[in-house]
């Protein structure tokens, strides 16, 4: 992982370049003994007609000292390398059979760095694609070392917007009320309408980074720089109202972690183990709800209030830094727009074009609007299966931030827990989790990922196994909680209960993620802007009526009617499983 190319595909890098008009940081083409591949030269010399690839085969022979069966070999290698990389298709629809065969084609020929012949359209247009299948600037083809630094920035991203949110419960429990004089539910919505908006800003960013010209790092570093900037408003705003517009614009600018997080995850993981990427991100965000109360209440207990929102603006500040430093862009369309631009400039050929700028000249901004807006709540509604995925993860991720508002009421009356061992009790959820991830690779390592190497995707509906055990767990894990939450029962009895719903709840929303794009995958995008938005609002919502339901139910009796309401995701779940070939059959967006 050479240093200077981590640098040079960073913003700081594109900074440096502009400024020294690329004379460091250079890709490539801009170097001065750069030498364009044959396979372009050929078919930029050649007229209109299709390229005599037969004559190229035979100059490569001619100059090389490989063997007649070796030079066979190796045309081979071209000529399935020409079917497979041309298709652009690919690599925005990658959860399909064909990408499967395409990846693991690919996967073979990575390691023979074979030449990828440009493919001509009707029209003249030559197509910038890779220009070997071991491209260093191919994402899918980073180092694992580059790769786990991507990972790792993107997760301690993630991890930093989602323990932002939860963190204001412990201002909320220590004075917040106090200096401003309102209720406790009236506080909630600190933490309510930054769930909201992290959710509403999906709808805005997810599309926006599809668009070639802007990628994924615009949207990160831009919109987090406003983050940290307005997270120093938090600890000094002199009014209520200004807290809560604060703690909204917050959320919504922290955003983008969440909405294309698994989207820069499909830019490097081919599609075979994109699972693995994803857990560890998803992971990240599971921690950050369970360590914002914990670090949050040990400060507020020691500094007041306005200590864990200062937390939040020294934590997000080394997320910058990393971001504006070494997160490279990882969208394929964005890094070939730019190597044709930077062709065409060497060569004058204005031929010389990527697929993302063709596919970018024909959007709209009405298309972009449709199809973050208008397309996700079309689909909800017209296809049952989109729709109960919808409404269950939007239950239980809803039911999990009630915790962030019963715990303070079962363990410090209870228990006698202070604020900051309150926060501590949340490890609960992240020791679930710890034990689905571990659980959920080895089900990958030893049975998915065999399996579709050997009989490839099977039907959409064998990815719900491990979502059929989650709605289990779901709700023993909360009548476990509500029934032994009581003075004379250790506190471990209801943490262990939590940690068993949270095991659930993360095998239950892996399942249904893989589930979505696999069905649908043309429309992958729009289902999972949908499905953010409806799962915001839905946590948003249950943070404020959660402590006037426990409070006027009771804690046993208002968890176990959440617990109760959960048994219907099992129903739900198995009828998919049982029928959910057949519904999609009838469906008009799903395929297979």
């Amino acid at each position: 992982m050479p240093v200077p190319d981590i640098i040079r595909d960073a913003p700081l890098g594109s900074l440096l370049r502009v400024l020294t008009r690329n004379r460091i940081f250079q890709y490539i083409e801009e170097k001065s003994d750069f030498k364009l591949p044959e396979e372009y030269l050929h078919i930029l010399d050649t007229s209109e007609k299709t390229p005599n690839h037969d004559a190229i085969r035979r100059r490569q022979s001619e100059s090389s000292q490989n063997t007649p069966d070796q030079t066979f070999e190796a045309e081979v290698d071209l000529e399935q390398a020409r079917r497979v990389i041309t298709s652009s298709s690919i690599r925005s629809t990658p959860y399909t059979s064909e990408a499967l065969q395409v990846d693991l084609m690919l996967r073979s020929q990575r390691t023979k760095s074979v030449s990828i012949i440009p493919t001509r359209t009707s029209d003249g247009v030559i197509l910038v694609d890779w220009y070997r299948t071991d491209d260093p600037e191919n994402p899918k083809n980073w180092s694992s070392l580059k790769k786990s630094a991507v990972v790792f920035m993107l997760c301690f991203y993630t991890w930093t917007v989602y323990l932002a949110g939860p963190i204001w419960a412990a201002s909320a429990e220590s004075g917040l009320t106090d200096r401003f004089h309102v209720s406790p539910v009236a506080a909630s919505l600190g933490l309510s309408l930054y769930v909201l908006a992290y959710g509403i800003g999906d709808l805005l960013f997810s599309p926006i980074t599809e668009i070639p010209i802007v990628g994924r790092n615009p949207v990160y570093y831009l919109t987090f720089i406003v983050f940290w900037v307005l997270s120093f408003g938090p600890p000094v705003v002199d009014s209520f109202g200004g807290l809560l517009a604060l703690r909204f614009w917050l959320g919504f600018f922290g955003s983008p972690a969440l909405a294309n997080g698994g989207a820069t995850m499909g830019d490097m993981f081919s599609v075979i183990y994109i699972p693995y990427g994803l857990c560890w991100w998803v992971f990240s965000a599971w921690c950050g709800p369970a360590f914002g109360p914990l670090i949050g209440g040990f400060a507020a207990m020691a500094k007041g209030w306005t200590w864990p929102m200062w937390e939040v603006v020294w934590i997000a500040s080394p997320v910058l830094v990393l971001l504006l430093l070494f997160m490279p862009e990882t969208s394929a369309d964005k890094i070939l727009l730019h190597r044709a631009r930077r062709l065409r400039k060497l060569t004058g050929d204005p031929r010389l074009q990527s697929q993302g700028e063709i596919n970018q000249r024909n959007l709209s901004g009405r298309q972009i609007l449709f199809s973050a807006l208008i397309r996700p709540v079309e689909i909800t509604f017209k296809d049952p299966s989109i729709f109960f995925v919808n409404l269950y993860t939007g239950y239980f991720y809803g039911v999990f931030y009630t915790f962030f508002e019963v715990f303070p009421l079962v363990f410090p009356p209870l228990y006698g827990f202070n604020l900051g061992e309150t926060g501590l009790a949340f490890m609960s959820c992240l020791i679930g989790v710890c034990v689905a991830i571990l659980a959920y690779f080895a089900y990958l390592h030893f049975y998915m990922v065999p399996d579709n190497l050997k009989n490839g995707f099977r039907e959409q509906e064998h990815r719900l196994v491990p979502a059929m055990i989650g709605s289990l767990l779901l709700p023993i894990g909360l009548f476990l909680f509500a029934w032994t939450a009581k003075p004379s029962i250790h506190w471990v009895a209801p943490l262990t209960g939590v940690a068993i719903f949270c095991c659930g709840h993360f095998w239950t929303m892996q399942s249904l993620f893989i589930y979505i794009p696999f069905s649908y995958p043309q429309y992958a995008a729009s289902l999972f802007a949908s499905n953010s938005i409806w799962r915001s609002a839905t946590a948003g919502a249950s943070v404020v009526f959660a402590r006037p339901l426990f409070l006027n139910l009771g804690i046993a009796r208002g968890v176990s009617l959440l617990g109760g309401l959960s048994v219907m995701g099992i129903i739900g779940t198995t009828a998919i499983y049982v029928w959910g070939k057949q519904l999609r059959a009838r469906s008009k967006f799903a395929v297979g």
